[in-house]
Order: C-alpha cells, then sequence, then structure tokens
C-alpha cells in the first residue's frame, strides 16, 4: 500500500506555533468578560518556566478550564480539541489561530499525537487533560499517558495544575464565582522513568492540591508510592 493512503488531511491546515495578534485579542476580550463572573486567584504562577517546551496538565472539570487556564499565565496554551468542534469552517479557522488543533477522542489519534509533538519541538506549552473528560463532579478518573509519553519523548518537564471553581460559573451571577488554579512545581522526568510513573507522579501531586472531594481515584497515596 502507497504511503499516500494514509495521507491525514489534517496536514493540508495551518496551525500558528505562536501567539497570533488574533488570539492576543481574543484573549484580551475574555479576560474582560470574565472578570464579570469570575473572582480569578492565581498561585504559583511562578513555577512555570519562563520558555521552553513545557506539558501543562490540569485537571479537566467543565469545557470553560481552558479560559482560566490561560488567563492565569502569561504564555499561549495549545490545546487538543474534540474534531467536532473543527467541523465549522469561520470557527475552526478561528480556534486554530487560537492554539487548537483537532483530535479524534476514543481512538488512538496518531496524527493528534505527532502535532503535540511539534508544540513541543517549537518550544511551546502543550496544554492536556490526562483524564481525557470532564469528570463531571465525580473526582478525578485514572490518567491516560500520552501526556507523560509526550514529555518523555521532548525530554520536557510536566507542570501540574489545578483548577477548582470552574464548575460554578454563572451559577452565582451576578456575585462573581471564585476561581482558583494553582500552578505546581514542574515534574522532570527520571532516567528510565515509564510513562506509568511518570503519570502517577504528576496525578498524585496534582491531587494533593484540590479538595477532597475533587481527588478521586488519586485520594490517597499508595504506601511506600515515589
Amino acid at each position: 500500500m502507497s504511503e499516500t493512503a494514509f495521507f491525514d488531511p489534517r496536514e493540508r491546515l495551518h496551525f500558528s506555533f505562536r501567539s497570533t495578534p488574533f488570539r492576543k485579542s481574543v484573549v484580551f476580550l475574555l479576560g474582560s468578560i470574565f472578570k464579570l463572573v469570575m473572582k480569578l486567584d492565581v498561585q504559583g504562577v511562578e513555577n512555570l518556566p519562563t520558555d521552553g517546551a513545557v506539558v501543562l496538565a490540569a485537571n479537566h472539570v467543565t469545557n470553560f478550564d481552558v479560559i482560566p487556564m490561560q488567563l492565569s499565565i502569561p504564555r499561549p496554551i495549545f490545546f487538543m480539541g474534540k474534531a467536532s468542534l473543527f467541523k465549522i469552517p469561520i470557527f475552526e479557522a478561528a480556534i486554530r489561530d487560537l492554539g487548537a488543533f483537532p483530535v479524534y477522542r476514543g481512538e488512538k489519534d496518531e496524527w493528534a499525537l505527532r502535532h503535540a509533538a511539534r508544540v513541543l519541538e517549537n518550544r511551546q506549552v502543550l496544554g492536556m487533560f490526562p483524564e481525557g473528560t470532564r469528570s463531571k463532579g465525580k473526582g478525578l478518573g485514572v490518567a491516560k499517558t500520552g501526556s507523560a509519553r509526550l514529555a518523555l519523548d521532548a525530554n520536557c518537564p510536566i507542570v501540574p495544575m489545578a483548577v477548582v471553581g470552574t464548575d460554578n460559573f454563572f451559577k452565582r451571577f451576578p456575585r462573581r464565582n471564585p476561581v482558583i488554579i494553582k500552578i505546581l512545581p514542574p515534574i522532570l522526568p527520571k532516567p528510565g522513568e515509564t510513562p506509568l510513573a511518570l503519570m502517577d507522579r504528576v496525578m498524585f501531586a496534582l491531587a494533593s492540591e484540590l479538595p477532597d472531594t475533587m481527588r478521586g481515584v488519586y485520594a490517597e497515596v499508595p504506601k511506600g508510592f515515589g
């Protein structure tokens, strides 16, 4: 079978690996709008490296998580987005310019993994939700190892980010809803470490900064772990 049979049409699309003027304008606009409904408390921003490749691993509560995450740090975050969001031509062009790229969830999407690796090759911040889906109030679920594999391949740190409060957006209006973002110290891969071991370190560190009700399967650290 020829190589052309494996061509992915997403290769024809343009993806920026920098913060574009359009992106800066949208982030500014979102910041202005969300100040009306959100009281953002950012902790530990000094833990985010100021340059170089970084995997930013966060818990996933709602579809709004990406907004306070981006408003919390000075560097642009590049995210995977479910492929269905990219089916509306004008909208998909806009979110591509905002740093999003499509992934087919529920299957091993080789193109999305290659593009994520390109984000890191370009020394950018790759935003990942290791659980793969929203927790919907049930606490942390078992993390997939993709974030760890990407960090190991790129030999870059993973920075855990705890997100608390986004599930209450608009419920308290006109009062602003408190949202807490905690950026934890970078976790570096150890020589010979497996993706699963690295991911467990990240998730237990992340869980330790979440309320008890949000820790899920990572609520108790196994005896002798670490």
